[in-house]
């Protein structure tokens, strides 16, 4: 008798500030997705490069501690992962206009309402289920090349 194997798509939150990490979890819980919690982008890019393709949803915070920041860790994941839908947020908009990189990531300022972030988080779900037929990579040849 065989067990089915069940495949979890996640909603990865990158935030440094735990009331707002919380909050986030707690609000995408209520979705079908598996919330993991990060505080910096080198925690997210470490989880990413080990489960990437089950991500389907990243929502940052631009301003984090460490050396990694929300743009740079977006610029990365859309060169990298492609499919992973990424929404920034933060109290001010980025003080550099979404290069051509970020033209796909969606920036929602705070305080962000409720509804948006489910909104953004069906989207990743309902994307995923219309590319189930196209096989994910971890890296493609074009991403290596610009790292």
């Amino acid at each position: 008798m065989g067990q089915k194997t069940e495949h979890h798509q996640v909603a990865l939150i990158v935030e440094d500030d735990t009331e707002t990490k919380s909050l986030a979890a707690t609000l995408l819980e209520e979705t079908d997705l598996h919330v993991v919690e990060v505080s910096s982008g080198e925690e997210a890019l470490h989880y990413l490069h080990h489960h990437a393709g089950e991500v389907v949803f990243i929502f940052s915070e631009v301003k984090l501690p460490c050396l990694m920041d929300g743009l740079d860790l977006a610029r990365l994941v859309r060169l990298k992962w492609p499919w992973i839908r990424t929404v920034l947020t933060s109290d001010a908009p980025p003080a550099d206009d979404l290069d051509k990189a970020l033209s796909q990531v969606r920036f929602m300022p705070k305080p962000w309402l409720p509804l948006e972030v489910l909104v953004e988080a069906e989207k990743a779900v309902q994307a995923t289920h219309s590319e189930q037929t196209m096989p994910r990579r971890q890296t493609g040849a074009l991403a290596t090349a610009r790292m």
